[in-house]
């Protein structure tokens, strides 16, 4: 399983994430972006907006942004959780 999230320091809606992914023992790679949304290049080329948190899972091929919708894959696709998540945009 390879999980990437892109986050920013400070950041309470990455740190939701975060928190969540280390609750339940998943490895993931942390890429810190930077402050200014123009500076988010790297965001914007695998998501195609420069927002974060963005996860990227290579196990399912599904790349997303918005804590919240992260959450819900996150529950549904890792702790087992019966949860809808529509992972189109």
């Amino acid at each position: 399983m390879s999980l990437t999230l892109y986050r920013l320091e400070g950041c309470p809606y990455c740190e939701l994430v975060v928190d969540r992914l280390d609750e339940l023992g998943l490895d993931y790679d942390s890429v810190w972006v930077e402050g200014l949304h123009s500076k988010r290049n790297e965001v914007k080329r695998v998501s195609g907006q420069r927002q974060v948190p963005v996860i990227v899972d290579d196990a399912t091929g599904v790349t997303m942004s918005q804590s919240g919708r992260i959450m819900e894959y996150i529950n549904g696709t890792y702790a087992e959780e019966d949860v809808t998540v529509d992972v189109n945009p």
